[in-house]
């Protein structure tokens, strides 16, 4: 099918185009930005007058719960909630029932995903086996598998000899290792930022310096390595001055933010909202700061979501015993947008946020080449939705913003030809 979109205006940040352009489609493939192509004749013409079209957002490590609980999502729900976000690519995280740590796991999760329409899924592997931080997962059997990178997400590693080697095996294979810096030690059983708030509602806190601290060796061992890297969800202030010093001495380093922490500080604990409740905690507003200046200047490469979907009852419990995450893939964009409003960053720079991940990761996607297969998202910004257990695709409604109206959605994703995965 030959397929022309026009009118639209198109943002592109790979190649830095930001205006009104008409773009021409055959199969999936994009055959021209501008003017059609000679001999050219759509099968189809939309008028996109007033929307915005940008290529399709990746998105790492968000749970798509699958395998395991399916009482928490599926890869059916959790790719419906992705492409209603305006997302083409997840980047799931391994801690999956089993967990992703050897290669037969990875090939029946990308099999079950292929029958699954839509979402394309490039996984995360295991780090270590199970996860659990003692001997090194078989990384190139992982790779050959089909992941994209590994991690051990927030596990600990207490053994620095083992994470050195878990960096060289990683260097030796070319893959990228990306981690959340937290000491365990340090963050014990907390479950809130530590401060005056925490404090004041008797809520076991997790320190800035559990995050500084264990980045800290982690940058070192990197530069040592010279590993390729990734540090996922920064929290705070400090940790973003070390990722933009190590940046500047040169390190192979790129790192992310959830939307989370661009909107809410520790303030919100006050009503004891477990929707609240996240890893790594909301922290201070100075912290809030420093992490949209970061975005804005480019330290801090990629907006995430962060989605973690929960049934109602892992939410009901007290604050502190309640499971943390929050559901998220469909109420980034508009988020995103609240602050290009708020004039904290231009609009080109958060689409460049939100596709930045297929780039850093070696994948076909986050932008517009002719004559390549391209998925393209068509956003309203001006649409007004309620967000509701009703227009939320997500089987998990574990959100804050449940009642709210929100200002911007995507209205569909053109996805390219299934050889573009």
């Amino acid at each position: 099918m030959k397929l022309s979109l026009i009118n639209a205006r198109v943002i592109d940040p790979s190649s830095g185009r930001d205006g009104q352009y008409d773009l021409h489609l055959e199969e999936g493939r994009l055959v021209a930005i501008g003017a059609p192509p000679r001999g050219f004749v759509a099968d189809e013409q939309q008028d996109l007058s007033g929307k915005l079209v940008v290529p399709a957002f990746a998105d790492l490590g968000a749970h798509l719960r699958d395998p395991g609980p399916r009482y928490k999502g599926s890869l059916a729900s959790e790719s419906a909630a992705a492409l209603a976000g305006g997302y083409s690519v997840i980047l799931p995280r391994p801690d999956t029932s089993p967990v992703l740590d050897s290669a037969s796991h990875v090939r029946t999760l990308l099999d079950r995903a292929r029958d699954v329409a839509g979402v394309r899924v490039a996984p995360l592997g295991a780090l270590t086996q199970g996860l659990e931080g003692e001997l090194l997962a078989n990384m190139a059997a992982l790779k050959s598998a089909g992941c994209v990178a590994l991690t051990n997400l927030r596990r600990p590693i207490r053994d620095l000899g083992v994470l050195r080697r878990c960096l060289e095996y990683a260097r030796t294979f070319d893959i990228t290792v990306v981690f959340q810096a937290q000491e365990a030690t340090l963050a014990g059983q907390g479950c809130a930022h530590e401060g005056a708030i925490a404090s004041r509602l008797g809520l076991a806190g997790i320190p800035e310096s559990a995050e500084t601290i264990a980045l800290t060796q982690w940058l070192l061992l990197i530069e040592q390595t010279g590993v390729r890297a990734h540090v996922s969800l920064l929290s705070s202030a400090r940790a973003v001055e070390l990722v933009r010093d190590a940046k500047a001495r040169g390190l192979d380093i790129t790192a992310d933010v959830s939307i989370a922490q661009l909107h809410w500080t520790d303030e919100q604990l006050e009503g004891f909202d477990a929707n609240f409740h996240l890893q790594p905690p909301l922290r201070s507003a100075d912290d809030r700061e420093a992490l949209r200046a970061a975005v804005a200047d480019g330290t801090i490469d990629a907006i995430v979501s962060d989605h973690l979907p929960h049934e109602a009852a892992a939410k009901c419990a007290p604050f502190a015993v309640s499971e943390p995450g929050m559901t998220s893939l469909e109420t980034v964009l508009p988020l995103g947008l609240a602050l290009v409003k708020a004039g904290m960053i231009k609009l080109p720079r958060l689409i460049e946020t939100l596709t930045f991940s297929a780039r850093r990761f070696g994948l076909k996607g986050g932008m517009l080449k002719e004559s390549e297969y391209c998925d393209l998202a068509v956003i309203d910004m001006e649409q007004k939705w309620r967000v509701s257990s009703e227009t939320l695709a997500s089987a998990g409604h574990n959100t804050p913003l449940l009642g709210m109206q929100l200002t911007g959605r995507v209205e569909r994703v053109l996805l390219g030809d299934t050889r573009y995965a």
